[in-house]
């Protein structure tokens, strides 16, 4: 092709292509109005799970293991025997108790006679009244005897009941901690561990909130956390790990009466059912606490938002079709969607999509779309 040949293509291209381009006109982008929705901002926090009774077992008395029965892990009833000790020693300690209570009561019984002799004696002048005197306190010492017996005997029979080692609660219990054959150690200090029981139905969710949230909480009109128990309970929403929604619902029990002065943190515990024995103590969740009292507020769509340094801004499309900027506060996702507190209005044409189109300053082709299929439940 010669040069004046390929001058006039590229002539004739330009001339073609320059009514298309004038025919392109601004830019098409959607907008929509802000949904207006009563809301209430929710605060989440991370906590575990505890049982709300847990006991380890221990023998009151010293002595061989007999017998084990129960299965690892089983549920278990409150009362339930679940160790029992060897008994012979103190079902012979008891025996010989028994035997030393009933000399006594021999002895005090011929006290008797003696006293009422003495006294008999006594007021026939027969005797001097130092020997009824004596007499006397012969017999005292030895209704204090028998006194003293039936104490050992109570005692005795105590350490036999002891031989047996039941549930104080209802719950689950852990895998036992010494086999059959093995000394176990009692008493009040250094007693042999041997299982562990926690109650199951319900549980306890406990977690820490900042001293800053707390005075955020205590300064909300109408919603004080309690401090104790004794207050009207308020509900939350807690969530496993590997959840995404918020259906366990229970009830904050518990608010610490001070925060701990090394973390600046203040206790909560929450209580809630555990009818399927689903939740673990020492399982990690988060708890979703009421932040706020309701509000209304405004709701778009998160993509329609775009970070301007540390400021949060959208597009909106003014009555001559130009787009503006506007810089919003923004809150918590609500319904799938993100709070606008400030900066928008009702009647605001916001651009939801086509943003990488869109200019401030610049006119563009609104499209009108309805936000309101695209709340979540």
């Amino acid at each position: 092709m010669s040069a004046a040949a390929f001058r006039l293509a590229l002539a004739t291209s330009f001339i073609l292509s320059t009514p298309a381009l004038a025919q392109q006109g601004p830019p098409t982008v959607v907008v929509a109005n802000p949904i207006e929705e009563t809301v209430v901002d929710w605060d989440v926090f991370t906590g575990r799970f505890q049982a709300v009774e847990s006991v380890m077992l221990q023998a009151r008395v010293s002595g061989y293991l007999n017998e084990i029965h129960f299965q690892e892990g089983e549920l278990i009833q409150e009362g339930q025997v679940l160790f029992e000790i060897d008994q012979r020693p103190f079902d012979a300690a008891l025996d010989e108790a028994v035997a030393t209570r009933d000399v006594y009561i021999a002895q005090r019984e011929l006290a008797q006679i003696e006293l009422d002799r003495a006294r008999e004696l006594v007021e026939r002048g027969a005797r001097p009244q130092s020997e009824a005197d004596q007499a006397l306190a012969e017999f005292q010492q030895a209704e204090a005897n028998v006194a003293l017996a039936e104490a050992g005997v109570t005692r005795a029979r105590l350490d036999v009941e002891f031989t047996l080692v039941s549930s104080p609660i209802t719950g689950r219990i852990s895998e036992h901690y010494i086999d059959v054959g093995n000394l176990v150690v009692g008493g009040p200090n250094g007693a042999t561990e041997l299982a562990n029981v926690v109650s199951v139905d319900p549980i306890e969710f406990v977690f820490t909130v900042s001293e800053a949230d707390y005075l955020r909480y205590a300064r909300l009109e109408g919603l004080t956390i309690p401090r104790s128990n004794r207050d009207t309970p308020r509900p939350v929403y807690i969530q496993l790990m590997d959840e995404d929604t918020w259906e366990r619902e229970g009830q904050l029990s518990f608010v610490d009466n001070q925060l701990d002065p090394n973390s600046g943190t203040l206790l909560g515990r929450a209580s809630l059912e555990n009818a399927d024995g689903l939740l673990q103590p020492g399982a990690f969740g988060r708890v979703r606490v009421q932040g706020s009292p309701e509000y209304q507020a405004l709701l778009i769509p998160d993509d329609a938002l775009l970070a301007d340094q540390s400021d949060q801004i959208a597009y909106v499309v003014n009555g001559e079709d130009v787009v503006e900027i506007r810089t919003v506060e923004t809150g918590p996702i609500h319904r799938g969607m993100r709070v606008i507190r400030n900066g928008l209005e009702p009647g605001d044409r916001v651009i939801v999509s086509g943003l990488q189109r869109a200019r401030p300053g610049s006119p563009v082709a609104p499209q009108t779309e309805d936000l309101t299929a695209q709340l979540e439940e």
